[in-house]
């Protein structure tokens, strides 16, 4: 589990933490009134005036959803100013409750100016890393199939795990898992369920 992370407060990451070039990954600082407002602006801008709307309030009620945590929110960080975020929340896996740690890497954001410069894939690493050594044995994510397997994630589905909600066949690809333990795989199966924010249907419709 996270509970060497818990909660994320100011607090630096360890000596390996990545670096490209200025950009910092750290925790965040969400409790921080003025980092919340520059987080959720990330999101507003990266997602659009049309869907920009939805995903800041997903990612406001997550930082306060107790069903969530615990919670591993990143920033990458040039100085004061923030280009990316990533949040990944607590799941749970139908007849697997406490045999198994999970969670879901949702949502993650790059501001437009900062696009196409691998900051998401930094992102996306270092919470990884971050996860593994604290516990965790399996990540999903609901995302673009030519993505995240850069990343190490595969589809979820043809091992017996299964999304919150039916995903379209023609879609189902985008329903992918990384097992950090690497033997899981094969072994467990079952619905996932996640907090009670990320729940909800409208988060999983086209």
């Amino acid at each position: 589990m996270l509970a060497s992370i818990g909660k994320t407060e100011n607090r630096p990451l360890s000596p390996q933490s990545r670096f490209t070039m200025s950009m910092e990954i750290r925790l965040s600082k969400e409790s921080h009134p003025e980092e919340r407002r520059k987080i959720l602006h990330i999101h507003r801008q990266a997602f659009g005036a049309q869907q920009g709307k939805e995903i800041v309030q997903l990612v406001d009620d997550l930082f306060d959803d107790v069903t969530a945590k615990p919670i591993l929110s990143l920033v990458a960080s040039e100085g004061e100013t923030l280009l990316g975020h990533i949040l990944f929340t607590k799941v749970t896996i139908s007849g697997q409750e406490g045999k198994v740690s999970a969670q879901i890497l949702a949502p993650l954001a790059v501001t437009p100016t900062a696009q196409g410069k691998g900051i998401g894939q930094e992102l996306i690493n270092e919470g990884l890393k971050l996860l593994k050594e604290s516990g965790t044995d399996l990540v999903f994510v609901l995302g673009h199939p030519a993505y995240y397997p850069k990343c190490g994630f595969i589809p979820a589905g043809q091992h017996g795990l299964f999304a919150p909600y039916p995903i379209p066949e023609e879609h189902a690809e985008a329903w992918m898992v990384q097992d950090l333990r690497g033997t899981l795989l094969g072994k467990v199966s079952g619905t996932v369920q996640c907090s009670k924010t990320l729940n909800e249907p409208q988060h999983w419709r086209e």
